[in-house]
């Protein structure tokens, strides 16, 4: 993979915005690259501390696996990463990574990286921020589990778009999640998911282009006023 020069790296992720020239260097130099097909693990259960990932492109989904089957906990894109928590506590996990598309990462190592948060204290206080607004989404989450199902759909796509949507002149174009984990991340079930999402694209808020994977978000404003976010 063609090296990524230290600006384009602090463009495609927020994270390293607030590091030093210096930092982002170095960490270049001691990335590793990967690319996997769609269907691939790309972190197994035991893997988790030894490395934090960075989403260079394509889409990845966080599962948690109980006896005989797993939920989808997280769907992740462009420009985000994981992994940062396994470094620092050093906990056991019952999670995996998988990559819903083909994808491409960079890693660094858990060693190294821990040494840049101790030499850099500008990106110290930005994976804190980070890691709060992943709190914040969380408990969003918890408060929503009594809400209407269309509520937390819409809630879910809505946080998606703000993280990921790509606009486009009609709207704001998304990866198109498969219905079983769209309706995990929601905490619904498929056929509530199944439903809600015919009602919108019957309202025209939203559209499914199937032959691309891609979900279009037709009318934000609709959404997220669904969601009680305006």
């Amino acid at each position: 993979m063609p090296f990524m020069q230290a600006d384009t790296l602090s463009e495609q992720y927020s994270l390293f915005q607030a590091a030093s020239p210096e930092t982002v260097e170095w960490l270049l130099s001691v990335a590793t690259h990967h690319d996997y097909p769609a269907d691939r693990a790309v972190v197994m259960e035991d893997a988790w501390g030894n490395a934090v990932y960075f989403i260079q492109a394509g889409w990845v989904k966080v599962r948690r696996h109980a006896e005989d089957s797993s939920i989808t906990l997280a769907v992740l894109g462009q420009g985000d990463f994981f992994g940062e928590m396994a470094i620092l506590d050093e906990s056991p996990r019952s999670t995996d990574v998988v990559a819903m598309t083909a994808v491409k990462l960079m890693s660094i190592s858990a060693q190294r990286f821990l040494q840049t948060l101790f030499k850099d204290p500008q990106l110290h206080h930005r994976l804190l921020q980070i890691m709060v607004q992943r709190l914040r989404q969380t408990n969003l989450r918890f408060q929503l589990r009594h809400q209407p199902p269309a509520v937390k759909l819409a809630n879910t796509l809505t946080a998606i778009q703000e993280a990921y949507g790509e606009p486009v002149e009609d709207g704001v174009d998304l990866f198109n999640i498969p219905r079983k984990d769209l309706a995990d991340l929601a905490d619904i079930t498929p056929d509530e998911a199944d439903k809600i999402m015919a009602k919108l694209a019957e309202k025209g808020w939203i559209f499914e282009d199937n032959a691309r994977s891609v979900l279009r978000l037709k009318n934000t404003r609709q959404l997220a006023h669904l969601a009680g976010r305006l």
